[in-house]
């Protein structure tokens, strides 16, 4: 018995009967050799670590547009800490925590430059509109690895298109995943608004801290904590209604104060410009896009997917140093 054969009879000795365990994954696209040290799941988490557009994420927006400071969270420390409140979770419930830490490091790997403002701003363009959850399993599927994607397992797939709380995920360890990314935007962008001084503890009703808790800390621990305990056991991830009915006013109160703040997203307009100057130069110009991009319209792909999928891949910065170079005169010595 090698090294993955023991790490999967493990699983199947530890783990809860309701965990998703590596010897009956649905399995790939495209069957290959299983590894000597690695089980399924662990390959996975693996493969989207060290893909381009994981690496993509230190430069993009989570919440707050290009701030001023070190400590403000990026779409990659977004990323990790769901993937730390996942694992806790997941580790406590006794379910497959390699698989629940492949889907949480790929569930935001569509993401635009510039957060939500870029998304919404691609989503109005694209005649088959934009979605990030879909453009993330595009990503992995498509995307990297020069085109030919990254062969993921049929469970992380599924974790990361239905992370969003509209559908529900096949595992429990999908499931896990998708209820840690709302509790560490609640957690982590109440933090973050506090630092730029956009609200305070005193803002925040005084039923809200004594059901949730005084700190961001505090809060942090009751959510997780009320998961653990309202799911042990059973063949779902579950809040009390107690604590989900807080966390859905705490979620209202974020957007009417901190999202929807003036404050916060005084920059938008300009990135909503900024994009669609973008998308509609490349439209009319998709030639100029790097080859690989170039290359999909030549193999069937439509000029507005292949425009999509190379700006949504775009880091802040970088979407800014293409803005200036295509649309910015530039000075230039006629003698």
């Amino acid at each position: 018995m090698n090294i993955r054969e023991q790490i999967e009879q493990n699983e199947l000795e530890t783990l809860s009967p309701y965990a998703s365990v590596s010897c009956r994954t649905k399995g790939r696209k495209k069957p290959q050799e299983k590894d000597e040290v690695r089980t399924e799941f662990m390959r996975d988490r693996d493969r989207i670590l060290h893909c381009k557009a994981f690496r993509r994420l230190k430069d993009k927006t989570q919440v707050f547009l290009d701030p001023e400071g070190d400590h403000y969270r990026t779409r990659l420390t977004h990323t990790l800490e769901v993937s730390q409140i996942a694992r806790t979770i997941g580790r406590a419930l006794k379910l497959n925590t390699d698989l629940i830490e492949a889907i949480a490091l790929g569930h935001d790997l569509g993401h635009t430059p510039y957060g939500h403002a870029g998304e919404r701003t691609l989503n109005e363009l694209m005649p088959e509109g934009f979605r990030h959850y879909e453009q993330s399993l595009r990503v992995v599927d498509c995307l990297e690895n020069e085109g030919k994607g990254l062969n993921l397992t049929w469970e992380v797939r599924d974790g990361i298109l239905n992370h969003q709380m509209e559908t529900t995920p096949g595992t429990l360890e999908g499931r896990v995943v998708r209820i840690s990314d709302k509790i560490a935007y609640i957690h982590h962008d109440m933090d973050d608004a506090q630092r730029a001084g956009i609200i305070s503890e005193d803002d925040i009703p005084v039923t809200l801290r004594m059901t949730l808790g005084y700190t961001t800390k505090e809060r942090l621990n009751t959510l997780v904590l009320d998961v653990i305990r309202s799911s042990a056991g059973k063949n779902d991830i579950l809040q009390s209604q107690r604590i989900h009915e807080a966390m859905m006013l705490f979620r209202k109160l974020m957007f009417a104060d901190v999202y929807m703040n003036p404050v916060a997203k005084s920059e938008e307009v300009k990135v909503h410009r900024m994009i669609t100057g973008l998308y509609q130069y490349y439209t009319e110009h998709p030639k100029e896009m790097p080859e690989e991009y170039s290359r999909m319209t030549d193999q069937g792909t439509t000029v507005s997917r292949a425009v999509g999928d190379y700006i949504s891949g775009m880091t802040d910065t970088y979407c800014v140093r293409r803005f200036r170079e295509i649309f910015e005169p530039k000075s230039w010595d006629i003698f």
